[in-house]
């Protein structure tokens, strides 16, 4: 059995250079949510409660595009 993880992250910052984009994200969080949970943010929190992630982009097809603030879904998955 293969286990997977999908965690939600937010941009919080972006280094710009030559040729590439540097990426620092954490896990999405907020001050306080709907008392019905009805965030989805509530849920990924709940159960993935802190994180960081820094990438260091050199695809030329996505540099520049990622901007702080931006959600993504990060899934991990077993490599074989």
């Amino acid at each position: 059995m293969s286990t997977t993880m999908r965690a939600k992250m937010q941009v919080q910052k972006v280094d710009r250079f030559v040729g590439g984009d540097r990426i620092t994200m954490n896990a999405v969080a907020a001050k306080a949510y709907p008392a019905d949970g009805s965030d989805e943010d509530n849920s990924y929190a709940k159960f993935s409660p802190a994180g960081e992630l820094s990438l260091t982009i050199a695809n030329p097809a996505l540099i520049g595009k990622i901007e702080p603030g931006q959600k993504y879904y990060i899934d991990f998955t077993p490599a074989e």
